[in-house]
């Protein structure tokens, strides 16, 4: 029996290490002087499908390396179920022996902080958990690494082929201190031909936990029960559309891992009439949007302040765009948005039918997608599909609102952002612009606003997935500070 399915894949995570280049040749791998410094995503599988993703990045600090690393996990294998998602920070020396750890878990809804530091062969925890503190000492000998070191370790040292390595690690799950041993196999192929040192350990009673590593020491395969779970390197443009979709979709494989709280929180946001916030850990690749009731600036490196209904500027203006390009652009059927589809175009002039202006036609157009749409977890598609099965998620919503106000005559664009959630944070959020009386104005068919409240900030204008890829470069890596309120 499968006696680790409820945890394996929790410690799959944590045990991936990091970036590099892949072996040019299947040549001896030769001792490494360091860990290799950089950003690495991982996509999660069992049995094949996908089911969650982790990403890690390790960077050289004065006392030795940091290890940071988030993702989630949604997972049920041979009837056990399991649902995680983890933020970990690791200090480490420059051997990478522990020295202090932050790890934030949920698991299967049990949410923990757990905090420790490595004192004179010993280990203090503090574990705050259901409200509760406590905290303990864990003794050991020698030295202990963190879980997301292991893969590198017998780089570290020797890694010949029939070496075997007894390493300390922390489970922080259990929050023990277990002992690993670590093989080295030798020199192989990953199953998809990459050349690589293959490595196995014992992390898992009973099953077998094989690993493919470079000769950089990153990881670019892990293997639990024969394929069953599967942890791969992937490209971050790999991983987009997945990310994408979850966040925007608000599942709660993301949820944890999506969710930016706002420092400090704001009171009563269905009250609000004007937001201004700056954003930390923005990448500066990404465009600053304007328009649609918002502006942004830059204010820093990686930071970037936002403005948003009656706190924006009074001598902002919106630019209005000429006839041609609204015309090409924003009045035209897309791939999803059919809005030449006669049963889009019916729907449309049906609800428009007794409105006297394009204000007026937004606002019944958003009334009605909002009533008619059953609100749920799941994208049910394009435009005309949704139109059929009555339910979907933000994108669906945004999608049938921009077909109908599109085949009614007026210029609809699908944005993407944040939005905030009375009591928790901002989650990402899809929703629509229309051109009104001159400017580009929010549409929420989802909430039925028009406009849209102030915490919505827009980041991705395009409906596509690759319009909405960027994601992937600032999810679960920014924070919010909300620097004026206005009610």
């Amino acid at each position: 029996m499968f006696m680790t399915t409820m945890k394996c894949l929790f410690f799959v995570m944590l045990s991936i290490f990091l970036s590099g280049e892949s072996f040019a040749a299947a040549t001896p791998p030769k001792k490494l002087e360091k860990p290799p410094l950089s950003e690495r995503w991982f996509g999660i599988y069992v049995d094949k499908e996908r089911v969650g993703f982790y990403r890690q990045t390790i960077s050289e600090v004065p006392q030795g390396y940091l290890l940071e690393g988030d993702g989630s996990v949604r997972m049920k294998v041979m009837g056990y179920s399991k649902e995680a998602t983890t933020r970990e920070v690791y200090l480490t020396g420059k051997n990478l022996a522990l020295r202090s750890l932050e790890v934030e878990q949920k698991l299967n809804g049990t949410i923990s902080r757990i905090t420790g530091k490595v004192h004179d062969s010993s280990l203090r925890i503090k574990n705050e958990s259901n409200g509760k503190a406590q905290e303990k000492t864990l003794k050991f000998r020698g030295d202990i690494y963190p879980g997301p070191a292991l893969n590198l370790y017998p780089l570290l040292k020797e890694a010949l082929a029939g070496k075997t390595y007894k390493v300390l690690t922390f489970d922080p799950e259990e929050i023990k201190i277990k002992e690993v041993k670590i093989s080295v196999v030798g020199e192989d192929k990953t199953p998809d031909g990459q050349p690589a040192l293959k490595l196995r350990n014992n992390l898992y009673p009973f099953v077998s936990n094989d690993i493919w590593v470079d000769s950089q020491g990153n990881t670019l395969l892990e293997s639990v029960r024969e394929g069953l779970v599967v942890t791969r390197a992937e490209e971050p443009r790999q991983l987009a559309g997945f990310v994408s979709d979850v966040a925007l979709s608000g599942k709660d494989l993301i949820y944890d891992f999506s969710l930016i709280r706002a420092e400090p929180p704001i009171k009563e946001s269905h009250k609000l009439k004007g937001l201004e916030v700056e954003i930390s850990g923005w990448n500066d690749s990404l465009p600053l949007l304007q328009e649609g009731g918002q502006v942004m600036e830059k204010s820093g490196n990686g930071r970037i302040s936002m403005k948003t209904g009656s706190l924006l500027p009074t001598k902002s203006e919106e630019r209005k765009p000429g006839q041609k390009e609204v015309k090409s652009n924003y009045l035209q059927p897309a791939e999803k948005i059919e809005s030449d589809a006669p049963e889009i175009v019916g729907k449309a002039k049906e609800i428009a039918a007794d409105t006297k202006s394009p204000e007026e036609t937004a606002r019944a157009l958003a009334t009605w997608t909002s009533e008619w749409l059953k609100d749920t977890v799941d994208d049910s598609g394009g435009a005309l599909n949704s139109l059929k099965s009555r339910h979907g998620n933000c994108q669906t919503h945004a999608r049938l609102y921009t077909a109908l106000a599109r085949a009614a005559g007026i210029p609809t664009r699908f944005v993407s952002g944040l939005v905030y959630l009375e009591g928790k944070g901002f989650l990402y959020h899809s929703w629509a612009e229309s051109m009104l009386s001159g400017r580009w104005t929010a549409v929420d068919p989802t909430s039925n606003q028009l406009p849209a409240d102030p915490t919505h900030l827009k980041f991705f204008e395009g409906h596509t997935q690759e319009d909405m890829a960027p994601i992937i470069a600032i999810i679960g890596r920014i924070s919010i500070k909300v620097l004026d309120t206005k009610y």
